[in-house]
């Protein structure tokens, strides 16, 4: 049986999913801007990480369509996300899973919703995502080959317009509704079918990555990824993450690694897989530098 004609068990309500991390005052941009983003009845779950700031907690007695689910501590981005999923009953067939550091332009959770009505096979639909200073973020990618994959990650930051990284990014490309090998989860509508068709987010992946692997289990699942620019989310980034650089850094090369390593064991690839470790230990390298060198900066004159 067809996706299309499959029957599905969940209903048409619509849930936002979000994880938080001592989120601050971005949390609440995010849901001011979210009563904007759909004329539907939207109920918001903050899967709260271990926030420290009591936001998710103030949100929840201000606002009567959020709540809180405490996951217990920070248990990394896609498995508190799968937490909060799980928490809806079958009523809701569509789950967002969103950032908390996006503001959402308005109407753009329907236009998301009106996309989905014109594509039957898609299983997960994304905006195009703003940058703070109004570039375009590029969250419609190709899948990542072991080559495409390398290049990047050996080229990225001292030869920004290699061909690999191009490949990848799916860079110059006017953007239009379009099919992707997988989205940026930082803000993904997905059909609550397909998410449970492929068991959700791994939860080996504590952040990173997780989003990539998600879109890739969704195609070979017969579901498609949907890019949907028409409509538009700014997403603010770092608001967790800047407080633990170093320890990001070392979970997105990590993550990277896992994701390819997973998907090329045999005995051909080991030279090529080789080489990607050696390429990602030096760009973490190069980039603890430059965390480095930044930090010291910021600090004050001692003369």
């Amino acid at each position: 049986m067809s996706r299309v004609t499959a029957r599905t068990r969940y209903g048409d309500r619509v849930a936002v999913v979000t994880v938080t991390y001592t989120s601050g005052e971005v949390l609440e941009r995010f849901l001011d801007t979210l009563v904007k983003a759909s004329s539907r009845e939207v109920t918001v779950v903050l899967a709260d990480n271990g926030s420290a700031d009591g936001a998710p907690q103030r949100a929840a007695r201000e606002r009567e369509n959020v709540r809180v689910l405490p996951t217990g501590g920070n248990l990394g981005y896609g498995t508190a996300a799968n937490r909060g999923v799980a928490e809806l009953d079958s009523s809701y067939g569509w789950v967002v899973i969103a950032n908390p550091d996006l503001e959402w332009e308005p109407g753009s959770l329907d236009l998301l919703l009106e996309a989905a009505e014109r594509w039957p096979q898609g299983g997960a639909f994304g905006p195009l995502i703003r940058e703070a200073d109004g570039s375009i973020y590029p969250s419609a990618r190709s899948l990542p080959s072991l080559i495409r994959g390398a290049g990047h990650a050996v080229f990225a930051d001292i030869w920004p317009n290699n061909p690999w990284t191009r490949a990848y990014l799916q860079t110059g490309r006017e953007p239009r509704e379009r099919a992707a090998g997988w989205l940026s989860g930082s803000c993904l509508l997905l059909r609550r079918q397909a998410f449970e068709d492929v068991d959700g987010f791994d939860e080996r992946y504590f952040m990173y990555f997780e989003d990539v692997d998600l879109g890739e289990r969704l195609g070979r699942a017969g579901w498609l990824n949907v890019y949907v620019p028409s409509a538009q989310v700014m997403h603010i980034h770092g608001h967790a993450t800047s407080r633990e650089t170093a320890a990001m850094l070392a979970a997105h090369h990590d993550s990277a690694y896992r994701y390819l390593a997973g998907r090329y064991s045999r005995p051909w690839s080991k030279p090529l897989l080789w080489l990607l470790r050696l390429g990602l230990a030096l760009r973490l390298r190069v980039a603890m530098r430059k965390r480095t060198g930044h930090r010291a900066a910021d600090q004050p004159s001692s003369r």
